[in-house]
């Protein structure tokens, strides 16, 4: 997978994982929804749908420990 799309599927997934700020999700809450859009991040780009709900689900997990999504 190519180094730009990683970085799209993180980023992606941290920033809209992060929209859910309102309702205070948990980690798993942000891990499940940038999982989801990882994959669909790498399925559209026609990449490893598996490895982008991988990289999804760790930046949604991880962006509040960055404070990215905060």
């Amino acid at each position: 997978m190519s180094r730009k799309l990683l970085l799209v599927a993180g980023v992606g997934a941290a920033l809209l994982a992060g929209c859910t700020q309102n309702i205070q999700p948990t980690d798993l809450d942000r891990g499940i929804i940038g999982a989801g859009t990882g994959a669909v991040i790498a399925d559209l780009a026609g990449k490893n749908v598996a490895a982008g709900a991988a990289i999804g689900a760790a930046g949604g997990a991880l962006c509040d420990d960055v404070r990215l999504c905060q």
